[in-house]
């Protein structure tokens, strides 16, 4: 077994016999070695060796296991080689599929100075192909790319890569097709765009919410052919939503919600709405939004059953505008709940939101505000660094059982950087082979 950069070689010899177990070298040390390995894997918590022995004792040069307990350890090994990849040793390499667009320009902004992941390869159309970045990018966020990135040369979609896992910004008219290429060819493809979200054996996922879906990725031919696989993230307006409602399904069931959302004008990307058309103004109308807001959160909300989610079992009407605000999706609730709670135990089951502690984890998944006047754009947007939900003004409703307020970025909790997110989880699973 070998191990470089990011990828790992397993030899097999003699078929079903037993297999000689080698040593795996790691920047020089030696991770999994013969009498040595126990001190640094110990720390690592993990058992290695399932078979003749276990990692707390010292192997023999000779020893050796059957075919089915290398398989089981081999994953094991992987786990254990991206963690220390992760520690900040060394970095994994990453691609970003539009890479000049909106939500491509967000990857990179929140990519920069990632413990874990390096901007390693970016795509585009063939317009772009061929060009270094920094002479094709008409860049719009306020974090700079990094000299590195700039310097890159734009690939075109297609061309060969070799970043495992690729961040998809693409715009929905190409993604489908690419996205699929990549997956068949091996890539963990960690999508923002809509194209595969409704797929049965995709999973959509906020992994504070629903990280079990990600079981699904076995179900996808392409990662029992070749490792590669989709995941998906939900509509921009959907992760405020569904992490807002999370909780209050999770404890008392939710039978009926009634959305109004005000959704920022960086959602609809560059150059976006005309400023004669939003200045001073609310456009009523967002196009094909209300189909997702209405449909995404039964399957995120869903149970996993076998290669596919049973969706949960409420129903949503929504409406949707944009509003003139740059950042940041507030809306609206009306829900009623299957079993009847007070508003107390409604707080307490949003404030009893646990997180993930991964690298882009904020320190509070959701934030409850008591006062009437919060969450609001201004005060919230950079929450947890963008990750953060808010929700606020909890009260009674004369139609359904209560109503409340939510907020969150659209374009870092809602876009970018629930996808990285997303990553930093499958990472962690042991999900990219």
């Amino acid at each position: 077994m070998n191990m470089n950069d990011d990828k790992i070689k397993v030899t097999l010899l003699g078929g079903d016999a037993p297999i000689n177990f080698e040593t795996l070298d790691f920047e020089g040390n030696n991770i999994v070695s013969y009498g040595s390995d126990a001190p640094v894997l110990t720390n690592l918590g993990k058992r290695m060796l399932y078979g003749p022995g276990s990692i707390f004792f010292a192997h023999t040069e000779n020893e050796q296991i059957r075919t089915d307990e290398l398989y089981e350890a081999v994953n094991v090994y992987k786990s254990i080689y991206y963690k220390i990849k992760s520690s900040g040793k060394m970095k994994i390499k990453v691609g970003i599929l539009g890479c000049t667009g909106a939500v491509g320009q967000k990857f990179i902004s929140l990519l920069r100075d990632h413990p874990i992941f390096e901007i390693y390869e970016l795509v585009a159309s063939e317009n772009s192909a061929g060009q270094r970045y920094r002479d094709r990018v008409n860049w719009k966020e306020a974090v700079p790319y990094s000299e590195k990135t700039g310097n890159i040369t734009i690939k075109k979609i297609g061309d060969p890569l070799d970043a495992k896992i690729l961040f998809s910004g693409l715009d929905s008219s190409v993604a489908g097709e690419a996205e699929t290429f990549y997956a068949e060819n091996g890539f963990a493809v960690v999508s923002n765009s809509k194209n595969h979200r409704m797929v049965d054996n995709v999973p959509l996922v906020i992994p504070e919410v629903n990280k079990e879906h990600f079981k699904l990725i076995h179900s996808q031919q392409s990662y029992n052919r070749s490792g590669g696989f989709i995941v998906t993230n939900p509509n921009c307006a959907i992760v405020v939503m569904a992490m807002a409602l999370f909780p209050i399904h999770r404890d008392f069931g939710l039978s009926k919600v009634m959305v109004t959302t005000m959704q920022a004008i960086s959602g609809a990307g560059y150059p976006g709405v005309p400023s004669l058309d939003i200045l001073g103004n609310v456009i009523p109308h967002i196009a094909d939004e209300e189909k997702k807001v209405e449909t995404e959160a039964q399957k995120i909300l869903g149970v996993l059953s076998g290669n596919k989610i049973d969706f949960a079992d409420f129903k949503v009407s929504a409406s949707c505008n944009r509003v003139p605000v740059r950042d940041g999706h507030s809306m609206s609730f009306s829900f009623e709940t299957k079993t009847k709670a007070t508003k107390d135990e409604i707080i307490s089951s949003l404030r009893n939101f646990k997180g993930l502690g991964l690298a882009s984890s904020p320190e509070k998944v959701l934030v409850y505000f008591d006062s009437p006047y919060r969450p609001q754009p201004l005060l919230d947007a950079n929450s947890g660094n963008g990750m953060t939900v808010t929700v606020g003004n909890l009260r009674e409703c004369s139609i359904l059982d209560y109503k409340m307020s939510a907020f969150g970025h659209n374009t870092i909790r809602g876009a970018a950087g629930a996808a990285i997110l997303n990553a930093e989880f499958l990472l962690e699973a042991g999900y990219i082979k």
